[in-house]
């Protein structure tokens, strides 16, 4: 026979429904299986804390209990005791006695909400418990976890990711819009085989870097190396985005440093929208070995520049 319910949950025979619930949230999280899986006795513990739990939260087998009626396992304390009612003064009443409701209570705990349903429909009052109440519904498997590594650029568009699962089948996963590094995808139903169905499956997200894109929040940024006379003159260049490369106008007079903007070309925010990409432009002046550096310093022979570009820096 079960142990006192009340010594099982921590609680005085004085304790209200929300002490009840509140010692059960908390021995629950503490014994679960899914974080003991190497020690069977916290299993154990978990089925007499939830059976506990059963009884003390439903109030009509609480005062049955409470009068000496029902034992811990919710059978009639007399059971060979009076015709057939099975101790119970006779009748059909006589089978309020039995217990029958899940995770009894109408006030009771939501499981699917504390454990993430891991006991498929058993946590809903009544599917859970038959029979005579000795049989709760079966568990289902075990929930996986995976790691997907996503292409920046691929993760910015939010093209479909493909991922291998335990079983060896692939899906198509669609990224959800402001995915970020470390975001979490749950996969109902994909996690390991069990009696009572199959668990589910977590896939976090992983970001891979760039070899010349950077995040920045929702924009990404890029140096784009441009010549002089692209810079003095103005021009029209190339530039790469997630989605391929378009032409940017690069105005007169450019100094290195200078940042342009494509708006919507960044990574994709919660709402839809999109960030936008920061071009910083980088003049890349020729080697002074080279040929084409002689003939610019030739040009450029007796010209100068009479501005103070450092006068900002007090020097």
């Amino acid at each position: 026979m079960a142990a006192d319910p009340y010594t099982t949950l921590g609680v005085p025979r004085s304790a209200t429904e929300k002490d009840i619930k509140s010692a059960y949230r908390k021995l629950a999280k503490e014994l679960h299986p899914d974080t003991n899986k190497d020690n069977p006795r916290a299993a154990e513990r978990f089925g007499q804390v939830t059976q506990a739990y059963d009884l003390l939260s439903d109030k009509t087998k609480r005062a049955q209990f409470d009068r000496g009626e029902i034992d811990a396992d919710g059978n009639p304390a007399m059971p060979f005791g009076g015709g057939h009612g099975g101790g119970f003064g006779g009748g059909p009443g006589g089978q309020r006695g039995y217990p029958g409701g899940g995770f009894g209570g109408s006030e009771g705990i939501d499981l699917d909400d504390l454990f993430g349903g891991i006991f498929g429909g058993g946590s809903r009052g009544g599917a859970g418990m038959g029979g005579m109440g000795g049989g709760r519904a079966a568990p289902r498997g075990a929930n996986v976890n995976y790691r997907l590594s996503v292409p920046l650029l691929e993760a910015a568009e939010l093209k479909p990711q493909r991922i291998t699962l335990s079983d060896g089948k692939t899906i198509d996963l669609k990224l959800p819009a402001g995915v970020e590094d470390g975001t979490q995808m749950r996969l109902a139903g994909k996690g390991e085989a069990g009696p009572g169905g199959a668990g589910d499956a977590t896939v976090t997200i992983q970001i891979q870097p760039h070899a010349f894109f950077r995040r920045d929040g929702d924009d990404l940024r890029i140096d784009l190396p441009i010549t002089l006379d692209e810079a003095v003159a103005g021009a029209k260049v190339k530039v790469p985005t997630p989605s391929g490369a378009v032409m940017l106008s690069v105005p007169p007079s450019a100094s290195s440093g200078k940042v342009l903007r494509l708006k919507g070309r960044g990574m994709s925010r919660k709402d839809g929208s999109r960030g936008d990409q920061l071009i910083s432009l980088a003049i890349v002046l020729p080697e002074a070995n080279l040929d084409a550096a002689r003939d610019l310093a030739a040009r450029l022979e007796g010209w100068t520049d009479g501005r103070d570009v450092r006068a900002k820096l007090g020097i």
